[in-house]
Protein backbone atom coordinates (compact mmCIF):
# COMPACT_ATOMS: atom_id res chain seq x y z
CA UNK A 1 0.00 0.00 0.00
CA UNK A 2 1.17 3.69 -1.18
CA UNK A 3 1.86 6.10 1.60
CA UNK A 4 1.56 9.42 0.16
CA UNK A 5 2.49 12.30 2.63
CA UNK A 6 1.53 15.92 1.97
CA UNK A 7 3.90 18.16 -0.11
CA UNK A 8 4.17 20.73 2.45
CA UNK A 9 5.49 18.18 5.25
CA UNK A 10 7.76 16.61 3.54
CA UNK A 11 10.81 18.51 2.16
CA UNK A 12 13.53 16.06 2.26
CA UNK A 13 14.33 12.29 1.43
CA UNK A 14 17.60 10.81 2.91
CA UNK A 15 18.44 8.08 0.49
CA UNK A 16 21.14 7.13 2.74
CA UNK A 17 19.10 6.88 5.77
CA UNK A 18 15.85 5.94 3.37
CA UNK A 19 13.61 8.60 5.09
CA UNK A 20 11.27 11.35 4.78
CA UNK A 21 12.31 14.41 6.65
CA UNK A 22 10.14 17.71 7.48
CA UNK A 23 11.56 21.34 8.22
CA UNK A 24 11.13 20.49 11.82
CA UNK A 25 13.62 17.34 10.93
CA UNK A 26 11.10 14.45 12.09
CA UNK A 27 11.72 11.52 10.30
CA UNK A 28 9.92 8.60 9.15
CA UNK A 29 12.11 5.69 8.22
CA UNK A 30 11.22 2.98 5.79
CA UNK A 31 12.72 -0.65 5.53
CA UNK A 32 13.32 0.03 2.00
CA UNK A 33 15.84 -1.17 -0.44
CA UNK A 34 17.33 1.18 -2.85
CA UNK A 35 18.65 -0.46 -6.02
CA UNK A 36 21.95 0.27 -7.01
CA UNK A 37 21.04 1.18 -10.30
CA UNK A 38 18.75 4.31 -9.06
CA UNK A 39 21.31 5.13 -6.82
CA UNK A 40 24.00 5.70 -9.90
CA UNK A 41 21.16 7.63 -11.65
CA UNK A 42 20.43 9.47 -8.73
CA UNK A 43 24.07 10.55 -8.92
CA UNK A 44 24.50 10.76 -12.12
CA UNK A 45 21.30 13.27 -12.39
CA UNK A 46 22.79 15.66 -9.45
CA UNK A 47 26.25 15.67 -11.27
CA UNK A 48 25.16 17.06 -14.25
CA UNK A 49 22.52 19.74 -12.44
CA UNK A 50 25.85 20.96 -10.75
CA UNK A 51 27.92 21.10 -13.81
CA UNK A 52 24.80 22.70 -15.70
CA UNK A 53 24.98 25.44 -12.47
CA UNK A 54 28.09 26.12 -13.12
CA UNK A 55 27.87 26.49 -16.65
CA UNK A 56 25.24 29.01 -16.18
CA UNK A 57 27.03 30.82 -13.13
CA UNK A 58 30.31 31.51 -15.89
CA UNK A 59 27.94 32.05 -18.69
CA UNK A 60 27.76 36.32 -19.66
CA UNK A 61 24.56 37.33 -21.35
CA UNK A 62 25.85 40.70 -23.36
CA UNK A 63 23.42 42.65 -25.72
CA UNK A 64 24.23 44.39 -28.99
CA UNK A 65 21.92 47.10 -29.97
CA UNK A 66 20.81 47.35 -34.08
CA UNK A 67 19.00 50.21 -35.03
CA UNK A 68 17.17 50.57 -38.70
CA UNK A 69 13.68 51.62 -39.88
CA UNK A 70 11.65 48.07 -40.07
CA UNK A 71 8.35 49.85 -40.96
CA UNK A 72 7.55 52.57 -43.23
CA UNK A 73 8.26 53.32 -46.56
CA UNK A 74 12.28 52.08 -46.01
CA UNK A 75 11.35 49.20 -44.31
CA UNK A 76 12.75 46.73 -46.61
CA UNK A 77 16.17 48.72 -46.17
CA UNK A 78 15.98 48.49 -42.54
CA UNK A 79 14.73 44.56 -42.42
CA UNK A 80 18.35 44.01 -44.27
CA UNK A 81 20.23 45.69 -42.53
CA UNK A 82 19.17 43.68 -38.81
CA UNK A 83 18.86 40.66 -40.97
CA UNK A 84 22.90 41.28 -41.73
CA UNK A 85 23.46 41.93 -37.72
CA UNK A 86 21.69 38.94 -36.74
CA UNK A 87 23.45 36.71 -38.89
CA UNK A 88 26.57 37.47 -37.01
CA UNK A 89 25.34 37.43 -33.76
CA UNK A 90 24.54 33.55 -34.94
CA UNK A 91 27.75 32.56 -36.12
CA UNK A 92 28.88 33.86 -32.78
CA UNK A 93 27.50 31.71 -30.74
CA UNK A 94 28.36 28.95 -33.11
CA UNK A 95 31.65 29.60 -32.96
CA UNK A 96 31.87 30.17 -29.01
CA UNK A 97 33.46 33.36 -27.54
CA UNK A 98 35.28 33.74 -24.17
CA UNK A 99 36.46 37.61 -22.97
CA UNK A 100 37.45 37.88 -19.30
CA UNK A 101 37.83 34.08 -18.82
CA UNK A 102 33.52 33.44 -19.42
CA UNK A 103 31.64 32.27 -21.70
CA UNK A 104 29.73 34.92 -23.85
CA UNK A 105 26.11 34.49 -25.07
CA UNK A 106 25.73 37.47 -27.44
CA UNK A 107 21.59 39.21 -28.08
CA UNK A 108 20.42 41.35 -30.39
CA UNK A 109 18.26 43.57 -29.26
CA UNK A 110 16.79 45.59 -32.18
CA UNK A 111 14.56 48.77 -32.64
CA UNK A 112 12.35 50.11 -35.25
CA UNK A 113 13.21 53.99 -35.65
CA UNK A 114 11.15 54.23 -38.95
CA UNK A 115 13.37 57.11 -40.39
CA UNK A 116 11.88 59.47 -38.01
CA UNK A 117 15.13 61.36 -36.24
CA UNK A 118 12.66 61.90 -33.05
CA UNK A 119 11.78 58.04 -32.86
CA UNK A 120 15.79 57.77 -33.70
CA UNK A 121 16.78 59.62 -30.56
CA UNK A 122 14.16 57.37 -28.34
CA UNK A 123 15.56 53.94 -29.58
CA UNK A 124 19.47 55.34 -29.08
CA UNK A 125 18.19 56.16 -25.10
CA UNK A 126 15.97 52.94 -24.74
CA UNK A 127 19.06 51.06 -25.92
CA UNK A 128 21.65 53.33 -23.14
CA UNK A 129 18.94 52.38 -20.64
CA UNK A 130 19.16 48.49 -21.71
CA UNK A 131 22.66 48.68 -21.14
CA UNK A 132 23.82 47.41 -24.49
CA UNK A 133 27.36 47.26 -25.04
CA UNK A 134 27.52 48.41 -28.39
CA UNK A 135 25.31 49.43 -31.45
CA UNK A 136 25.12 48.76 -34.84
CA UNK A 137 23.38 51.51 -36.84
CA UNK A 138 21.65 53.64 -37.99
CA UNK A 139 20.56 53.42 -41.39
CA UNK A 140 20.21 57.18 -42.70
CA UNK A 141 22.19 60.04 -41.53
CA UNK A 142 19.28 61.96 -40.13
CA UNK A 143 18.47 59.38 -37.74
CA UNK A 144 22.25 58.80 -37.06
CA UNK A 145 23.31 61.86 -36.65
CA UNK A 146 21.59 62.64 -33.36
CA UNK A 147 21.78 59.85 -31.93
CA UNK A 148 25.33 59.46 -32.01
CA UNK A 149 25.43 62.24 -29.24
CA UNK A 150 23.15 60.18 -27.04
CA UNK A 151 25.19 57.41 -27.51
CA UNK A 152 28.67 59.14 -26.78
CA UNK A 153 26.91 60.89 -23.59
CA UNK A 154 25.87 57.44 -21.95
CA UNK A 155 29.60 56.04 -23.53
CA UNK A 156 28.39 53.08 -25.79
CA UNK A 157 30.08 53.02 -29.03
CA UNK A 158 28.24 52.75 -32.35
CA UNK A 159 29.15 52.08 -35.77
CA UNK A 160 27.02 52.86 -38.87
CA UNK A 161 27.69 50.82 -42.38
CA UNK A 162 24.91 52.87 -44.04
CA UNK A 163 24.80 56.43 -42.76
CA UNK A 164 26.66 58.62 -45.01
CA UNK A 165 26.82 62.45 -44.68
CA UNK A 166 30.03 64.17 -43.44
CA UNK A 167 28.46 65.47 -40.54
CA UNK A 168 28.44 62.72 -38.16
CA UNK A 169 32.13 62.65 -37.51
CA UNK A 170 32.38 66.41 -37.47
CA UNK A 171 31.68 66.47 -33.58
CA UNK A 172 34.47 64.44 -33.00
CA UNK A 173 32.58 61.69 -30.65
CA UNK A 174 34.96 58.84 -29.59
CA UNK A 175 31.95 56.51 -29.77
CA UNK A 176 31.09 57.33 -33.33
CA UNK A 177 32.72 55.02 -36.11
CA UNK A 178 31.65 54.49 -40.13
CA UNK A 179 32.76 51.82 -42.12
CA UNK A 180 31.34 52.57 -45.21
CA UNK A 181 32.45 55.79 -47.97
CA UNK A 182 30.74 58.64 -46.68
CA UNK A 183 28.69 61.71 -49.23
CA UNK A 184 32.11 63.45 -50.24
CA UNK A 185 33.42 60.28 -51.93
CA UNK A 186 29.88 59.22 -53.35
CA UNK A 187 28.60 62.46 -54.90
CA UNK A 188 32.26 63.40 -55.85
CA UNK A 189 32.45 59.89 -58.00
CA UNK A 190 29.11 60.62 -59.55
CA UNK A 191 29.84 64.19 -60.88
CA UNK A 192 33.03 63.03 -61.66
CA UNK A 193 31.53 60.25 -63.86
CA UNK A 194 28.63 62.53 -65.52
CA UNK A 195 31.32 65.47 -66.42
CA UNK A 196 34.30 63.45 -67.46
CA UNK A 197 32.76 60.00 -68.85
CA UNK A 198 29.80 60.91 -69.86
CA UNK A 199 30.60 64.76 -70.98
CA UNK A 200 27.25 65.49 -69.67
CA UNK A 201 26.72 69.63 -69.49
CA UNK A 202 23.60 70.34 -67.85
CA UNK A 203 21.88 68.92 -64.63
CA UNK A 204 19.09 69.84 -62.24
CA UNK A 205 19.23 68.67 -58.85
CA UNK A 206 16.84 67.55 -56.40
CA UNK A 207 16.90 66.50 -52.75
CA UNK A 208 14.35 65.64 -50.58
CA UNK A 209 15.34 67.68 -47.89
CA UNK A 210 16.92 65.10 -45.20
CA UNK A 211 20.22 65.42 -43.72
CA UNK A 212 21.24 62.50 -46.23
CA UNK A 213 19.68 64.02 -49.47
CA UNK A 214 20.42 67.23 -48.86
CA UNK A 215 23.95 66.35 -48.02
CA UNK A 216 25.13 64.09 -51.07
CA UNK A 217 23.09 66.79 -53.50
CA UNK A 218 25.05 69.88 -51.68
CA UNK A 219 28.40 67.58 -53.10
CA UNK A 220 27.46 66.37 -56.26
CA UNK A 221 26.03 70.19 -57.34
CA UNK A 222 29.59 71.35 -56.06
CA UNK A 223 31.78 68.94 -57.70
CA UNK A 224 29.96 69.08 -60.87
CA UNK A 225 30.26 73.32 -61.07
CA UNK A 226 33.78 72.94 -60.61
CA UNK A 227 34.23 70.68 -63.66
CA UNK A 228 32.28 72.80 -65.49
CA UNK A 229 28.40 71.38 -65.30
CA UNK A 230 25.76 73.99 -65.43
CA UNK A 231 23.25 73.44 -62.95
CA UNK A 232 19.93 74.65 -64.84
CA UNK A 233 17.41 73.90 -62.26
CA UNK A 234 17.11 73.08 -58.69
CA UNK A 235 14.23 71.31 -56.80
CA UNK A 236 13.04 70.03 -53.12
CA UNK A 237 10.57 67.58 -52.11
CA UNK A 238 10.38 65.30 -48.85
CA UNK A 239 10.98 61.20 -48.24
CA UNK A 240 7.20 60.80 -47.61
CA UNK A 241 5.96 62.41 -51.13
CA UNK A 242 4.91 60.08 -54.06
CA UNK A 243 3.87 62.82 -56.61
CA UNK A 244 6.54 64.47 -58.54
CA UNK A 245 4.88 65.69 -61.91
CA UNK A 246 5.06 69.60 -60.85
CA UNK A 247 8.98 69.47 -60.23
CA UNK A 248 9.59 66.98 -63.47
CA UNK A 249 7.37 69.30 -65.50
CA UNK A 250 9.25 72.45 -64.18
CA UNK A 251 13.00 70.61 -64.94
CA UNK A 252 11.76 69.49 -68.26
CA UNK A 253 10.87 73.04 -69.40
CA UNK A 254 15.12 73.83 -68.79
CA UNK A 255 15.79 70.84 -70.85
CA UNK A 256 19.12 69.35 -68.90
CA UNK A 257 21.35 66.49 -69.88
CA UNK A 258 20.87 64.51 -66.02
CA UNK A 259 18.85 64.93 -63.27
CA UNK A 260 20.64 64.34 -59.77
CA UNK A 261 18.58 62.72 -56.92
CA UNK A 262 19.52 63.34 -53.61
CA UNK A 263 17.13 60.56 -51.71
CA UNK A 264 16.07 57.14 -51.34
CA UNK A 265 14.72 54.67 -53.56
CA UNK A 266 10.75 55.21 -52.52
CA UNK A 267 10.66 58.32 -53.89
CA UNK A 268 13.37 57.14 -56.94
CA UNK A 269 11.38 54.72 -58.30
CA UNK A 270 7.84 56.76 -58.75
CA UNK A 271 9.80 59.72 -60.18
CA UNK A 272 11.63 57.50 -62.63
CA UNK A 273 7.75 56.22 -63.73
CA UNK A 274 6.74 59.85 -63.66
CA UNK A 275 9.75 61.17 -66.23
CA UNK A 276 8.99 58.41 -68.57
CA UNK A 277 5.01 59.28 -68.43
CA UNK A 278 6.62 63.25 -69.21
CA UNK A 279 8.54 62.39 -72.22
CA UNK A 280 11.72 62.20 -70.27
CA UNK A 281 13.64 59.14 -71.81
CA UNK A 282 17.05 60.68 -72.41
CA UNK A 283 17.37 62.43 -69.45
CA UNK A 284 20.09 60.55 -67.27
CA UNK A 285 19.67 59.92 -63.92
CA UNK A 286 22.18 60.33 -60.80
CA UNK A 287 21.64 58.82 -57.08
CA UNK A 288 23.69 57.87 -53.93
CA UNK A 289 23.60 54.59 -52.10
CA UNK A 290 19.58 55.61 -51.25
CA UNK A 291 18.72 54.81 -55.21
CA UNK A 292 21.41 52.38 -55.32
CA UNK A 293 18.82 49.27 -54.80
CA UNK A 294 17.55 45.85 -56.22
CA UNK A 295 14.12 47.23 -54.59
CA UNK A 296 14.27 50.26 -57.05
CA UNK A 297 13.57 48.00 -60.16
CA UNK A 298 10.33 47.25 -58.60
CA UNK A 299 9.44 50.48 -57.71
CA UNK A 300 9.89 52.06 -61.28
CA UNK A 301 7.72 49.24 -62.17
CA UNK A 302 9.25 48.55 -65.64
CA UNK A 303 10.07 51.77 -66.70
CA UNK A 304 12.54 51.81 -69.63
CA UNK A 305 13.93 55.16 -67.55
CA UNK A 306 15.54 52.86 -65.36
CA UNK A 307 18.47 52.11 -67.78
CA UNK A 308 19.60 55.69 -67.70
CA UNK A 309 20.76 55.37 -63.71
CA UNK A 310 23.65 55.56 -62.78
CA UNK A 311 24.07 55.38 -58.79
CA UNK A 312 26.88 54.78 -56.46
CA UNK A 313 27.77 52.77 -53.30
CA UNK A 314 30.42 53.12 -50.42
CA UNK A 315 32.67 49.52 -50.78
CA UNK A 316 33.63 47.89 -53.68
CA UNK A 317 30.64 45.76 -55.31
CA UNK A 318 29.99 42.35 -53.50
CA UNK A 319 32.20 40.13 -56.34
CA UNK A 320 34.83 42.13 -55.53
CA UNK A 321 34.46 42.15 -51.33
CA UNK A 322 37.34 39.85 -49.80
CA UNK A 323 34.34 37.39 -48.67
CA UNK A 324 31.30 39.02 -50.51
CA UNK A 325 30.16 35.78 -52.72
CA UNK A 326 30.54 33.23 -49.83
CA UNK A 327 28.36 35.52 -47.34
CA UNK A 328 26.28 36.39 -50.31
CA UNK A 329 25.15 32.62 -50.73
CA UNK A 330 24.55 32.20 -47.18
CA UNK A 331 22.59 35.34 -46.63
CA UNK A 332 20.19 34.14 -49.28
CA UNK A 333 20.32 30.75 -47.87
CA UNK A 334 18.79 32.53 -44.77
CA UNK A 335 17.19 35.06 -45.73
CA UNK A 336 15.94 34.64 -49.14
CA UNK A 337 14.69 37.85 -51.69
CA UNK A 338 15.53 40.16 -48.63
CA UNK A 339 19.23 41.56 -49.69
CA UNK A 340 19.31 45.44 -50.48
CA UNK A 341 22.82 46.97 -49.68
CA UNK A 342 23.74 47.38 -46.01
CA UNK A 343 23.83 44.10 -44.81
CA UNK A 344 27.35 43.26 -44.88
CA UNK A 345 28.50 46.28 -43.39
CA UNK A 346 25.96 45.54 -40.56
CA UNK A 347 27.46 42.19 -40.35
CA UNK A 348 30.71 43.22 -40.47
CA UNK A 349 30.06 46.08 -37.60
CA UNK A 350 28.57 43.47 -35.61
CA UNK A 351 31.95 41.62 -36.02
CA UNK A 352 34.08 44.21 -35.53
CA UNK A 353 32.24 45.70 -32.07
CA UNK A 354 33.23 41.82 -30.85
CA UNK A 355 36.64 41.78 -32.33
CA UNK A 356 37.42 44.71 -29.90
CA UNK A 357 36.29 43.51 -27.19
CA UNK A 358 38.15 40.47 -27.66
CA UNK A 359 41.40 42.15 -28.05
CA UNK A 360 40.25 44.36 -24.98
CA UNK A 361 39.65 41.29 -22.98
CA UNK A 362 36.41 43.00 -21.51
CA UNK A 363 33.19 43.59 -23.01
CA UNK A 364 32.65 46.70 -21.02
CA UNK A 365 32.04 49.85 -23.32
CA UNK A 366 34.52 51.70 -21.15
CA UNK A 367 37.21 49.32 -22.11
CA UNK A 368 37.01 48.09 -25.46
CA UNK A 369 35.92 51.28 -27.01
CA UNK A 370 39.42 52.39 -27.99
CA UNK A 371 40.05 49.51 -29.26
CA UNK A 372 38.19 49.70 -32.33
CA UNK A 373 40.14 52.79 -32.90
CA UNK A 374 43.01 50.51 -33.41
CA UNK A 375 41.20 47.82 -35.45
CA UNK A 376 43.02 46.21 -38.21
CA UNK A 377 39.66 44.24 -38.93
CA UNK A 378 39.75 41.67 -42.11
CA UNK A 379 36.39 41.90 -42.97
CA UNK A 380 33.46 40.29 -45.78
CA UNK A 381 33.34 44.25 -47.09
CA UNK A 382 37.03 44.94 -47.02
CA UNK A 383 40.06 45.45 -44.54
CA UNK A 384 38.52 48.04 -41.37
CA UNK A 385 40.74 50.52 -40.10
CA UNK A 386 39.95 54.10 -38.71
CA UNK A 387 41.11 57.64 -39.26
CA UNK A 388 41.57 59.44 -35.89
CA UNK A 389 37.65 60.85 -36.26
CA UNK A 390 36.19 57.66 -36.64
CA UNK A 391 35.77 57.42 -40.51
CA UNK A 392 36.87 54.41 -42.30
CA UNK A 393 40.52 54.34 -44.07
CA UNK A 394 40.71 54.57 -47.75
CA UNK A 395 36.85 53.52 -48.29
CA UNK A 396 36.16 52.42 -52.10
CA UNK A 397 33.54 53.65 -53.62
CA UNK A 398 31.32 51.49 -56.62
CA UNK A 399 28.91 53.11 -59.50
CA UNK A 400 26.10 50.94 -60.72
CA UNK A 401 24.15 50.73 -63.33
CA UNK A 402 20.83 48.97 -64.70
CA UNK A 403 20.86 46.73 -67.10
CA UNK A 404 17.86 44.89 -68.41
CA UNK A 405 16.30 45.59 -64.68
CA UNK A 406 19.76 44.55 -62.37
CA UNK A 407 21.76 46.17 -60.57
CA UNK A 408 25.24 46.21 -62.12
CA UNK A 409 28.64 47.61 -61.35
CA UNK A 410 30.39 49.89 -63.72
CA UNK A 411 33.52 49.49 -62.06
Amino acid sequence: MAIVFPSVWVTEFDVTSHALRNKNNLSVHFLLEIPMQLKLKLTVVAAIAAVAGMASAQEQVVKIGHVAPVSGAQAHYGKDNENGARMAIEVLNAEGVTIGGKKIKFELQAEDDAADPKQGTAAAQKLCDSKVAGVVGHLNSGTTIPASKVYNDCGIPMITGAATNPNLTKPGYKTTFRIIANDNALGAGLAAYAADTLKLKTVAVVDDRTAYGQGVADVFKKIALSKGMKVVDEQFTTDKATDFMAILTAIKSKNPDAIFFGGMDPQAGPMLRQMEQLGMANVKYFGGDGVCTSEIAKLAAGAKTLANVVCAEGGASLAKMPGGTAWKAKYDAKYPNQFQVYSPYTYDATMLIVDAMKRANSVDPKVYTAEILKSNFKGVTANIAFEPNGEMKNPAITLYVYKDGKKTPLN
